[in-house]
């Protein structure tokens, strides 16, 4: 439960992105998530999937390491 802190607004900051460069990772194998693809493209910047989740990962292993 160490990196499992869903009462934790910092784990939540950092679970966002990491969640969204899942959603723009599968939304070309996954029908329907096409608009939601566009919205976190224009949320992140149209940011590449990998930089997302890995900015999602680094933060929420800092979390737990503080």
């Amino acid at each position: 439960m160490k990196y499992f802190k869903p009462h934790s607004l910092t784990w939540w900051a950092s679970f966002a992105p990491l969640l969204g460069g899942i959603i723009v990772a599968l939304a070309d194998v996954v029908p329907g998530l096409g608009q939601v693809r566009d919205v976190i493209n224009a949320l992140s910047g149209n940011m590449q999937p990998a930089l997302l989740i890995n900015m999602g990962l680094a933060g929420i292993g800092l979390r737990a390491a503080l």
